[in-house]
């Protein structure tokens, strides 16, 4: 008869870790519970002084303590909570540095900035989907956004709804980015350079016309009423189309082009030599977003320079609303752009 080994004892579990509290750090600071949080918490009413502070975040960093935005919140009656709907369209390096500048702009400020994707959403679908993590403010790029959504948001705790685009919302305040101005200066600056058969770029990619079809009846309305002609072209962002297009380039008469921004100027540049075609001899080239590789060029990149308001000037619009949620929504128009002249126009 064989017998069959007991298996061993299991091993007892190992010892967990109790989380440290704010009772924790006050004992290990030599303060009260109360100091704690308004030091944590970054309450800017209370005067405490420089060494306690310092004392408080050492001990909190010691033991770890991290705090609890929920029950913080609950205190408040609010979050802390920025939300920013990732945008549907694709963001190049300008849009990146911004949304980075306004994020370190508002944490300096006790707010946290949480991007957030509604994949499928849209309209009021996408605004019940935010309001369910419950922010203090939302900042929408771009359009899709209607006054039924602000209501839902409002209604859910958000003190304040910021919409960045060439619109206004009702009960929202208003970033105001008319792009036609981005297509404008560059027509204008074609023209004045001589130039009467203008191309203009239109990217093939889901969710640029928002930005790509100002930029065009930009470039229209800068030549309105002269001898110039205005032909848009589609174009893909990859080697293959630039190629098509730039072989079919001399059929097509065109003596200039607005590229939409300076990534489809590089990739048309490179296409339009390669066949040959002199720049800016036979045709000139402005992009836009002012990019250092568009300088690495040869001939170097003209480009429109765009004007983006300021990281923290959008930060104290959603604190100034944050703290007066009755007011009277804000619009300003904060897009501005002008032409940087080089050598490919």
């Amino acid at each position: 008869m064989v017998q069959i080994p007991n298996p061993p004892a299991p091993a007892p579990p190992a010892p967990t870790r109790s989380v440290p509290t704010s009772a924790d750090v006050a004992r290990l600071a030599g303060v009260s519970r109360a100091t704690v949080s308004y030091v944590l918490n970054n309450a800017g009413a209370v005067r405490i002084s420089e060494p306690t502070r310092r004392r408080v975040r050492e001990a909190a960093r010691e033991l770890g303590y991290v705090p609890h935005a929920a029950a913080r919140s609950l205190r408040a009656g609010h979050s802390r909570m920025v939300l920013m709907p990732a945008p549907a369209f694709p963001v190049g390096p300008l849009y990146s540095q911004f949304i980075n500048d306004l994020q370190a702009a508002l944490s300096l400020l006790d707010y946290t900035v949480v991007q957030h994707n509604t994949v499928g959403a849209h309209d009021d679908e996408a605004a019940r989907a935010w309001a369910e993590l419950r922010p203090v403010a939302v900042l929408v790029p771009g359009s899709g956004l209607g006054p039924r959504g602000v209501e839902v948001l409002k209604r859910s705790g958000a003190r304040a709804v910021v919409t960045l685009g060439p619109e206004t919302v009702e009960g929202a305040h208003a970033l105001l980015m008319d792009h036609d101005v981005v297509g404008y200066s560059a027509g204008a600056h074609l023209f004045d350079r001589g130039r009467r058969r203008i191309g203009v770029v239109v990217p093939g990619e889901p969710g640029l016309d928002t930005f790509s079809a100002p930029r065009l009846a930009g470039v229209r309305a800068a030549v309105r009423g002269t001898d110039a002609t205005v032909t848009e072209l589609p174009l893909d962002h990859d080697e293959e189309s630039a190629a098509r297009l730039a072989a079919r380039w001399r059929d097509l008469g065109l003596d200039a082009v607005f590229t939409y921004n300076d990534e489809y100027a590089m990739l048309l540049m490179r296409a339009l030599q390669d066949e040959g075609i002199r720049i800016p001899e036979e045709t000139a080239v402005v992009g836009a977003d002012n990019l250092m590789l568009g300088r690495l060029l040869r001939p170097r990149l003209s480009t429109v320079h765009l004007e983006l308001p300021s990281g923290q000037e959008l930060a104290d619009l959603v604190d100034r609303a944050v703290r007066d949620p009755a007011a009277a929504p804000e619009a300003h128009k904060v897009l501005g752009a002008s032409v940087v002249h080089r050598g490919s126009s």
